[in-house]
C-alpha cells in the first residue's frame, strides 16, 4: 500500500472555507478525495460457517451473513473445507474504504466532528498525517490511552471526578490528546461525560479538548449511514434505540477512527491497530514554540480492567510505554496495584496473584495471567499506582508528569531527562522540574539547557528560566546576537510588537517580506533598531547602531541596506538589557522584571521601559491591552523611584551623578531625559530630583537668598560684588574638572557643576590653574549664569514689555505713523523673535530641521509665542495703512491679550500658583465638553422659540441674534419678558411685509399663536441649562480640582522641572537685551569654537572605571532594595500562609515517604521469616546428616537489640533460637542465600532439588 507524502497531505489537507455551503462542500471533496486512493478497508474473501452461532441464516466466523458476502467468497468449498478457523490477515482483501468525512449529531446541534473507516492495517504514519494535516487537528504534546473496562462499566463518583477534573482539565492545560473507544459504552463513555461537563463549566474557550475514538467498525451502531464512497460532507448521524445507543458514536468527541478487520458484532479489532498509533506517536517530535525539539510522550491509563488488559499492558511495557494505574477502581487495576505497592518477592507474588486472579478469570487461564503479571511487576519503573484518597484530582497534571519522569532510566545523564524537562517548561511545571530533575543527582551541563531555556523564553515562563540561571546556564555564552533575531522572530504574529517589525521590513526589503510571508517570520536587529528608534525619539543614539557602524546613522539609505553578516556569531556585550527590551517589547512583566533585577543600569532601564511602554501604549488599539500596557509603565516608573530613593538616601552626590550620566546601554541616554520623555513625573517629583534641580536653579548663589535681593542686584549690578549675595564657597561643590579633584566614586564625589563650571567633554577635561579667571569675572558669571536670574530678569523684562504694549495701545498707537515709543516696541518684539528662532533651530544641534520644529510645536506656549507674535506683525502691517488702520489697533489688542496670557506660564513655578494654573488648563477642557451639551440645547430652543414667535423674520443678524444671543442671555437672568409672554407685549407699531422688514421701516409684528408652548419652552430651557447642565459643569470642575490636588506636589515638582530647563538653556540677559547674549554665543560658536556648555549641563561623560564603579555602587543600592522587599514580603501574611502550606505539604509527602518505607519493612520481614525457616531446615538437616559429625550444639546468634521486624521462629528441639541481629538485614540476607546454595548441591536425593528450587530463585 503507498503511503502518502507530506507533500500530497498538505496539498490535499483540509483548509478554511467560506462561502455558499454547495461551495464548501465541493471544496471539502475535493480536498479529501485522495483519501480512497491511500486508505483502505477489509472485506471478508472467505465464508467460513459459524457452526456455533444460533442464527437462523448461515452465519459466518467473520459475523456477517453469507449474503453479504460476494459470490467469490462462498464458491471456494473446497478452502474452506480444509479451514477450520477464520483469520483477518488471510482471509479478508483490502478495498478502497467507503466511509469518511464529517459526522453530524442529529439533535446535537451543527458540530462537525471527523470519522473515516480504515483498515487495522493501515499504515498509522499516514493516518497521524491525516489527523493533524488534513483535519487541522494541532498535534499533541501528550497523549493519554484511558482503557479498562467494559461495556456494563458502571463508574464511580470518585472515578468521574478523576475523568472531569484530573484527566480532562490536564489534557486541556497540556494540549494533551485522549484516546479511548469513542461509543457511549464502557470507559468510553464516561470520558465523553467528562469532556462534555469541563468544556460546558471552562471559560477557556480557544483551548478544546481533543478526544479521539478508537473503535472496531464492526460493532459501531448504525454504521451504514456513514457509508458514503465519495465521502460525507456531512453525515446525519442517529441512534434509533436503546439497545443500539451502547454502540453509537459519542457526539462529545472530535475524531474517529473506526478501525475494520473484517468482523462485525466482534471486540478486539482496534487493539493492534491503536497501539502501532502509539507507537509512532512516540517518534513524532512537537514543541512549544514550533521549534520540534520534544518527542510526544504516551501514556497509559488503567480503570478496572478485565483479565485481557494484561496481555495489552505487557506490550506496551515493552515499548517503554509507562501505565499510569488508578488504585481502587476494581478488577485487574486492583490486581495491579496491589502487587507493585506490596513490593512482593516472586515465589511470594504468585499465590497472591493467583488467589486474585481466580476471582476476575477462569481458572484454566490463570497459570498463563500469572506469567503475565510477573512479566509486567518486573517493569515496575514503568507502572504508576495512583491513589486519590491520598493525592486528590486538583493536580492530575503532575501525576501524569511524574508518571512520565518514573518511566525515565535512572541514569546520570542529563540527556535521558531532557525530554522530560521540555515537557516540564511546556506543561509549566517548576516544581516538579525542581524536585525531580533538579535535586542534585542529575549533573546539567550549560550546553544541555540551551533549547529548554529557550523555550522558556519563548514561551514566556519565568520561573524556569530564574531555574535555569541558577542551575548554572551563562546567559553571556547563551546569548549572541543571531539568538535574540531568533527570539524577536518567535514574536506573537497578533501581537503590536510583530505589526512594528512587520512594517520596518517592508519598508526596507519588501520583496523577502512577501517570500517570508510563506514560511516563518525572520527578523533581524536592523528592524529591531528602528522600531526601537520611533518609540524612543531621536534624543539618543539608535539601539543596536553598533552593530552596523552607522556614524551618519540618520540617513535613510544606511538603514535600509545594514551590513547584517558581521555581527551573527558574536556574543551580546550585554545580555541582561538585551533580553530586558525583549521582554519589554512583548508586554512580558514578570520576565522583564527578572531581567531588570539581574542586569545593570537599574534607573536608567526601569525608565527606559517606562518610555517603550508609553509609547506602545499610544499605538495599542485595543483598550484591554492598553491598560495592561499602562500598569506594566507605572509598575516600571515605581521601581525607577524606588531604587533612586535607596541611592539618594546613601549619597546625595552619587544619586546626582546618576541623573546625569550617560548610559550606553539606552542610547547614551541620562536619566533625566528618560524620565521627560517618558512623561514620568512621579520621578521627577522625587526629593532627590529636586534637590538636583535646585542644584541647578540657584547655581553658586546661597539658596536663602531673598527675591528682593535678587530684583535689586539685576537693576545695580555693582551689588555682585558686595555681601548683598551670598556664593558659596569653591570647597563646598567643588568641580569635576577642577585641579583640585578628581571624578573618582567615593564620598568626595562632586557633582555635575552647574552652567559655566560644566565640563564640555566630560569629567576628564581640566582647566589649568594658571588660566583661571580673575576674581571679578568668576562672580560675574556666577551672578548672571544661573537659572534663577535668568527667570526673574525675564519676569521683571516681560513686565515692563507689557507696560509698554499697553502705553503704545492706549495713548501712542496713532494714525498718522510710529512714533518712538512705538519703534521700540517693535525691536522689543522683534528680540522676542530672534530667541524664538534660536530656541528651534540652534539648541538642539544633533537632531534634523523637520524633527526640531516638531519638538518645537509639542510645547503649548510655544505655539502661544508663535501666534503672539504673528499677530503682532499681522497688526502692524494693517496700522501702517490708514485705510486698515483700525483692523490693525484691533488685531493688536487682541494680541496683548495673548502676550498677557504668556505670563501664566512665568507663574507655573510658584508653588501654589503653578497646581492652580494646571486645574485651571484641565478645567477649560471641561469647558468645551460643557459647551458642546449647552450649544445642542440652545440650539433647539433658539430655533424653536424662533419659529414660534417670528415667522416673517428675514434678516440674518436679527434671526442670529434670537437663536443664539438671546438664549444665552437668558441663562443668566435677562429674560425680555416683553418680547415672549403675549400678556406684556406692548402695543406698537409693526408689520409682516417682508420687504419693509428687511428694508428696517418697522419691525416684524410678533406671532400670538400657541404662546403658551413658547413659555412652556422657556422654563424647560432655563430648567435643563441653569440646573442640570450648570450643575454638571460644577461637578465636573470638582472632578477635576479633587484629581488634581491630590497630586498637586507632582504636578508642580513636573512644571517646576520644565521651568528649570527651558531657563537654563535661556541666555542670561532677557528681551530687549538678550541681543548681546546672541552677539556673544555666535562669537564663541562660529569665531572662537567655543562649544556649548549649557547644552550638556544636564549630561556628564565618565571614565569607563569610574563608570565602572558607579554602576555597581548603583546595584549594591538595587540590591539593598531588593533584600527590603522581600523582607517585607516574607512577613506579610499571605507569605506565612504560603509557608505553611509548603510544611503541610513536606509532612504530608513525609508521611507519604513513612507508607513506602513500612512497606519495605514488611517485605523484609517477610524475607526474614523465610530465612529463618530455611535456617531452621539447615540446622535440622546437619542434626539428621551424617555430613557433619560433631556433638557440639549449633551456636546461637544474639544481640544487644531486636530488628523491630524479626518474629520469633519454629525452633526444633535440640537447637537454640536464631534472632534477628541489629546489623544489616540485606547482608544477612546475602550470606544465609549463598550458604544454602553451597549446602543444597551437596545434599543428594529428592530433598536437596526440592530445597534448590524453593531458595535458588532469591540467590539470583
Amino acid at each position: 500500500m503507498r503511503k502518502p507524502g507530506r507533500a500530497e497531505l498538505v496539498q490535499h489537507g483540509t483548509s478554511a472555507c467560506q462561502g455558499a455551503p454547495e461551495t464548501m462542500v465541493n471544496k471539502l471533496k475535493k480536498d479529501q478525495s485522495w483519501i480512497p486512493k491511500v486508505i483502505k478497508k477489509k472485506t471478508c474473501s472467505t465464508f467460513l460457517e459459524d457452526t456455533g452461532a444460533q442464527s437462523k441464516g448461515q452465519l459466518c466466523q467473520c459475523g456477517y451473513p453469507k449474503d453479504n458476502h460476494r459470490s467469490v467468497a462462498t464458491e471456494d468449498n473446497f478452502g474452506a473445507a480444509i479451514v477450520s478457523r477464520w483469520n483477518t490477515a488471510e482471509h479478508t482483501t483490502e478495498e478502497p474504504t467507503d466511509a469518511f468525512g464529517n459526522v453530524e449529531f442529529f439533535g446535537k446541534g451543527r458540530k462537525h466532528r471527523k470519522f473515516i473507516r480504515l483498515s487495522s492495517d493501515t499504515d498509522p504514519a499516514t493516518v497521524y498525517n491525516l489527523i493533524t494535516q488534513s483535519w487541522d487537528i494541532p498535534p499533541p504534546n501528550l497523549v493519554v490511552s484511558v482503557t479498562g473496562g467494559d461495556a456494563q462499566l458502571k463508574m464511580k463518583a470518585w472515578l468521574k471526578d478523576i475523568l472531569r477534573r484530573g484527566l480532562v482539565k490536564a489534557a486541556q492545560s497540556t494540549g494533551a490528546w485522549i484516546m479511548t473507544s469513542g461509543l457511549q459504552m464502557g470507559i468510553g463513555k464516561y470520558v465523553g461525560e467528562a469532556v462534555r461537563d469541563h468544556a460546558t463549566a471552562s471559560t477557556h474557550t480557544a483551548s478544546k479538548v481533543v478526544a479521539m475514538g478508537i473503535a472496531p467498525w464492526g460493532i459501531v451502531s448504525n454504521k451504514e449511514r456513514l457509508v458514503n464512497p465519495k465521502g460525507s460532507f456531512p453525515v446525519q448521524y442517529m441512534v434509533s434505540n436503546d439497545t443500539d445507543a451502547q454502540h453509537a458514536l459519542d457526539d462529545n468527541y472530535s475524531a474517529f477512527l473506526l478501525v475494520d478487520n473484517g468482523t462485525n458484532n466482534q471486540l478486539g479489532g482496534e487493539t493492534q491497530f491503536q497501539a502501532r498509533l502509539e507507537q509512532h506517536i512516540l517518534t513524532r517530535r512537537t514543541g512549544i514554540g514550533g521549534r520540534g525539539s520534544i518527542e510526544i510522550p504516551v501514556l497509559c491509563m488503567l480503570i478496572q480492567g478485565g483479565p485481557n488488559m494484561l496481555e495489552r499492558i505487557y506490550g506496551a511495557a515493552k515499548n517503554n510505554i509507562p501505565w499510569l494505574i488508578l488504585a481502587g477502581s476494581g478488577g485487574i487495576a486492583d490486581v495491579l496495584a496491589e502487587a507493585i505497592a506490596e513490593s512482593f518477592t516472586v515465589e511470594a507474588l504468585r499465590p497472591q496473584v493467583h488467589m486474585w486472579l481466580a476471582k476476575h478469570a477462569p481458572p484454566e487461564d490463570v497459570p498463563g495471567l500469572v506469567k503475565l503479571v510477573e512479566k509486567i511487576v518486573e517493569n515496575k519503573h514503568l507502572m504508576t499506582v495512583y491513589n486519590a484518597d491520598l493525592e486528590g484530582v486538583e493536580e492530575f497534571d503532575t501525576v501524569i508528569l511524574k508518571t512520565l519522569f518514573k518511566a525515565c532510566k535512572k541514569s546520570d545523564n542529563a540527556l535521558a531527562y531532557l525530554d522530560e524537562l521540555k515537557l516540564a517548561v511546556a506543561w509549566s511545571r517548576v516544581d516538579i522540574a525542581k524536585s525531580q530533575l533538579f535535586n542534585g543527582e542529575i549533573l546539567w551541563k550549560t550546553s544541555d539547557l540551551d533549547d529548554p531555556l529557550t523555550a522558556a523564553l519563548v514561551n514566556n515562563k519565568p520561573e524556569f528560566v530564574k531555574l535555569f540561571i541558577d542551575n548554572g546556564t551563562n546567559m553571556v555564552e547563551y546569548l549572541s546576537y543571531r539568538r535574540l533575531e531568533e527570539l524577536y522572530s518567535s514574536v506573537a504574529e497578533n501581537s503590536l510588537l510583530n505589526s512594528l517589525l512587520r512594517k520596518k521590513q517592508e519598508e526596507r526589503r519588501p520583496s523577502q517580506c512577501l517570500k517570508a510571508d510563506e514560511g516563518r517570520q525572520s527578523y533581524t536587529l536592523c528592524e529591531v533598531m528602528k522600531v526601537l528608534r520611533d518609540l524612543m525619539g531621536d534624543f539618543c543614539d539608535p539601539i543596536y547602531s553598533h552593530l552596523f557602524h552607522l556614524e551618519g546613522w540618520r540617513k535613510r539609505r544606511e538603514l535600509l541596506y545594514p551590513k547584517e553578516e558581521s555581527y551573527g556569531k558574536k556574543k551580546c556585550t550585554n545580555p541582561w538589557a538585551d533580553l530586558f527590551i525583549w521582554a519589554v517589547l512583548q508586554r512580558r512583566s514578570k520576565m522583564a522584571t527578572y531581567f531588570w533585577e539581574m542586569g545593570g543600569e537599574s534607573v536608567s532601564s526601569s525608565l527606559g521601559a517606562c518610555l517603550l511602554l508609553r509609547e506602545m501604549c499610544r499605538l495599542e488599539p485595543e483598550a484591554e491591552g492598553a491598560q495592561v500596557i499602562k500598569e506594566m509603565a507605572a509598575r516600571f516608573q515605581q521601581l525607577a523611584v524606588d531604587v533612586f530613593n535607596e541611592c539618594y538616601r546613601h549619597s546625595e552626590k552619587r544619586a546626582f551623578q546618576l541623573l546625569v550620566f550617560r548610559c550606553p546601554v539606552w542610547g547614551r541616554s541620562t536619566c533625566l531625559q528618560l524620565a521627560t520623555e517618558a512623561d514620568a513625573r512621579n520621578f521627577l517629583a522625587h526629593d532627590g530630583v529636586q534637590a538636583f534641580l535646585s542644584q541647578i536653579w540657584w547655581g553658586e548663589m546661597d539658596r536663602n537668598t531673598e527675591i528682593w535681593r535678587l530684583v535689586l542686584t539685576f537693576f545695580c549690578p555693582p551689588f555682585i560684588y558686595s555681601n548683598l549675595i551670598n556664593f558659596r564657597s569653591s570647597s563646598e561643590d567643588q568641580l569635576p574638572g577642577s585641579p583640585d579633584s578628581e571624578p573618582e566614586c567615593n564620598e568626595n564625589d562632586v557633582l555635575l557643576q552647574l552652567p559655566e563650571g560644566s565640563c564640555a567633554d566630560g569629567a576628564e577635561v581640566q582647566v589649568k590653574g594658571r588660566n583661571r579667571r580673575p576674581f571679578w569675572m568668576v562672580r560675574w558669571k556666577q551672578f548672571w549664569g544661573t537659572p534663577v536670574t535668568s527667570f526673574f530678569g525675564n519676569v521683571i523684562m516681560y513686565f515692563a514689555f507689557l507696560f509698554l504694549f499697553t502705553y503704545v495701545l492706549i495713548l501712542d498707537l496713532l494714525p498718522m505713523g510710529p512714533s518712538n515709543v512705538e519703534l521700540v516696541l517693535y525691536i522689543w518684539v522683534l528680540t522676542i523673535v530672534f530667541e524664538e528662532i534660536r530656541q528651534t533651530f540652534f539648541v538642539s544641534m544633533d537632531i534634523p530641521v523637520k524633527k526640531k520644529v516638531k519638538l518645537y510645536f509639542q510645547d503649548m506656549w510655544n505655539i502661544c509665542d508663535i501666534l503672539a507674535v504673528g499677530l503682532f506683525f499681522i497688526g502692524v502691517a494693517a496700522r501702517m495703512f490708514r485705510e486698515w488702520y483700525n483692523m490693525g489697533r484691533m488685531i493688536l489688542c487682541i494680541d496683548f491679550m495673548v502676550f498677557s496670557f504668556r505670563l501664566v506660564h512665568i507663574f507655573a513655578v510658584h508653588k501654589q500658583l503653578g497646581p492652580k494654573i494646571i486645574i485651571v488648563g484641565k478645567m477649560m477642557k471641561d469647558v468645551f465638553f460643557f459647551l458642546f451639551f449647552l450649544g445642542v440645547w440652545l440650539m433647539a430652543y433658539g430655533v424653536a422659540t424662533q419659529g414660534l414667535l417670528h415667522q416673517t423674520e428675514t434678516r440674518a443678524s436679527w434671526i442670529f441674534r434670537r437663536v443664539f444671543y438671546r438664549p444665552y442671555l437668558q441663562i443668566f437672568g435677562q429674560i425680555p419678558l416683553n418680547e415672549l409672554d403675549a400678556a406684556q407685549m406692548p402695543l406698537s407699531n409693526c408689520t409682516d411685509d417682508p420687504v419693509a422688514i428687511l428694508m428696517e421701516e418697522l419691525p416684524p409684528c410678533t406671532n400670538t399663536y400657541a404662546n403658551w408652548l413658547v413659555i412652556l419652552l422657556l422654563t424647560i430651557f432655563l430648567l435643563v441649562a441653569n440646573i442640570l447642565l450648570v450643575n454638571l459643569l460644577i461637578a465636573m470642575f470638582s472632578y477635576t480640582f479633587n484629581k488634581v490636588q491630590e497630586n498637586s506636589d507632582i504636578y508642580w515638582k513636573f512644571q517646576r522641572y520644565k521651568l528649570i530647563v527651558e531657563y537654563h538653556k535661556r541666555p542670561a540677559l532677557p528681551p530687549p537685551f538678550i541681543v548681546i547674549s546672541h552677539l556673544n554665543i555666535f562669537i564663541k560658536r562660529n569665531i572662537r569654537k567655543v562649544p556649548s556648555v549649557k547644552s550638556k549641563a544636564f549630561v556628564m561623560d565618565l571614565p569607563k572605571s569610574v563608570a565602572s564603579r558607579l554602576m555597581t555602587w548603583e546595584a549594591v543600592q538595587k540590591e539593598n532594595y531588593l533584600v527590603r522587599c522581600n523582607r517585607a514580603k516574607r512577613e506579610s501574611n499571605m507569605e506565612q500562609l504560603k509557608r505553611t502550606a509548603q510544611k503541610v505539604d513536606t509532612v504530608l509527602n513525609y508521611i507519604s515517604n513513612i507508607k513506602d518505607h513500612n512497606q519495605r519493612l514488611r517485605a523484609l520481614e517477610k524475607q526474614m521469616d523465610y530465612c529463618t525457616e530455611a535456617l531452621t531446615w539447615l540446622v535440622e538437616s546437619f542434626m539428621q546428616s551424617d555430613l557433619i559429625k560433631n556433638a557440639k550444639a549449633p551456636p546461637t546468634l544474639t544481640g544487644t537489640e531486636v530488628a523491630p521486624c524479626s518474629r520469633p521462629a519454629y525452633t526444633p528441639a535440640g537447637t537454640t533460637t536464631i534472632s534477628a541481629p541489629a546489623f544489616a538485614l540485606e547482608e544477612v540476607f546475602l550470606r544465609l542465600i549463598i550458604c544454602v546454595h553451597v549446602y543444597t548441591q551437596r545434599v543428594p536425593g529428592e530433598h536437596g532439588q526440592q530445597l534448590s528450587k524453593q531458595i535458588y530463585p532469591e540467590a539470583r
